[in-house]
């Protein structure tokens, strides 16, 4: 053999070597690794086209075996069922999501079934009856390319806790026996509870059952690249229904070292609230409370909402009430919140009763004392809103900067709750601009 052809078989040896290391059972003959090997090799993913059952079941049976192989669970946009192709996953009951999943919905549709009164997607731990809450981490919900989450056709229930269906909004359950008849926070889209470290990103969300997502007790996480449309109406065989409470991101008590950003879109109630609402009777696990954590107070400061930046906010409520909203009452505390960039894309046709409203007089025995609500930064908004800076409750040590009103007379900031609920606020670079 000639010396140029001993180097190009060392060469091919050692491509198979190199091959058959990278990706064991590529390679053939001699150079092909053990099978004990080969079998220790984890997937790189797992997908519910692998399982049997329903869209949900199989779903959350690609969940587990990803789990166990320590891998992320991918959704692809075709739902291979029963032989046949789908290009939709619908769901019966929730997603449910351990510690340390990354659940990938790549290019895909999910939408809830008329059999369904759960959420999309809700982190483990939680749900109805259970009372004590075990806390998690490392919970992911990535979108790649186009992915869309959709309310059902005919929805079971809608709204919060405090409405009930039928009357005052839409749901097929009213009147059933055995049924809840208000709403709950089984009509939340997607509820995280005691997660700690989690992404929610590039996902778009029609039709919402109620909030969109909800947040409740969480830390260190992102969401981001977020996009929805829900109008506090939906047309149900011919018929227009009022569906309430369709806000996009709330964040609960409890929730704090979290960044909301490039959010778009419009709903039907406010587009991003921040709620601390406490209930000395709620408990955890119940259906009489939107808060599936219970929205008890477990003092010492732990369930202030502070440390969260809100940035790049594009988008309104359709249903008129507010584009953000900042809220709590009396025993809660929140503080140290940025809102950097916020543009009311309102039509012509809607008016948002604010850009910004801080606080309120009518939750929770009324206005949070003075000193409850501090530190709040707002800065760069265009709002052509009834009122650009709404101070319904009260507001101390904060700075609101770079405000525009266009569109509509009157002041920049309205202190509707009055100048003595009001300390060492300062206000700069604000205008009023003719369209």
């Amino acid at each position: 053999m000639t010396s140029k052809a001993k180097v190009e078989e060392n060469l091919s040896r050692l491509v198979l070597v190199l091959v058959a290391a990278c990706w064991p059972g590529a390679a053939t003959g001699a150079e092909t690794l053990p099978s004990s090997t080969r079998a220790a090799s984890p997937p790189l993913f797992v997908t519910p086209n692998e399982f049997e059952g329903t869209d949900v079941e199989r779903i959350n049976q690609a969940i587990e075996a990803a789990a166990k192989a320590g891998c992320r669970v991918v959704v692809p946009r075709i739902n291979l069922r029963d032989g046949q192709r789908h290009d939709v996953w619908l769901l019966d009951s929730a997603i449910l999501l351990p510690s340390e999943t990354t659940l990938e919905l790549n290019n895909c549709r999910l939408k809830l079934s008329d059999r369904c009164r759960d959420n999309f997607v809700r982190s483990a731990n939680c749900g109805l009856g259970v009372t004590e809450i075990k806390p998690m981490t490392n919970i992911q919900i990535l979108g790649v390319g186009r992915v869309l989450l959709e309310g059902a056709d005919r929805p079971r229930a809608t709204g919060d806790s405090g409405k009930a269906i039928g009357v005052r909004t839409y749901g097929t359950d009213a009147g059933v026996a055995g049924e809840s008849q208000t709403g709950d926070w089984r009509n939340i889209g997607i509820l995280l509870a005691f997660v700690e470290h989690f992404r929610i990103e590039n996902i778009t969300m029609h039709d919402s059952h109620a909030w969109a997502i909800s947040l409740e007790r969480c830390a260190h996480g992102t969401l981001r690249d977020l996009d929805f449309a829900s109008s506090g109406f939906k047309t149900i065989d011919g018929t227009r229904q009022t569906i309430l409470n369709q806000d996009g991101i709330d964040l609960r008590m409890g929730c704090h070292d979290i960044l909301i950003e490039n959010i778009t879109g419009y709903t039907g109630d406010d587009l991003i609230a921040l709620t601390a609402i406490p209930r000395a009777d709620s408990v955890a696990g119940g259906t009489e409370s939107t808060m599936v954590s219970g929205s008890q107070d477990r003092g010492g400061g732990l369930d202030d909402i502070r440390h969260i930046i809100l940035r790049n906010i594009k988008g309104y409520c359709r249903g008129g009430h507010h584009i953000v909203r900042l809220l709590n009452t009396s025993g809660v505390r929140m503080h140290d919140i940025l809102l950097d960039g916020l543009i009311d894309t309102s039509p012509d046709d809607v008016r948002c009763r604010a850009a910004v409203k801080i606080g309120d007089h009518g939750y929770g025995g009324g206005i949070a004392p003075l000193g409850d609500t501090y530190r709040i930064m707002i800065d760069h908004v265009t709002s052509k809103s009834t009122h650009t800076v709404l101070i319904g409750g009260s507001l101390s040590d904060s700075i609101l900067s770079n405000i525009v009103r266009h569109g509509a007379k009157g002041d920049v900031v309205t202190a509707a709750s009055g100048s003595e609920y009001i300390r060492n606020v300062t206000v700069t670079n604000a205008h009023v601009m003719d369209d």
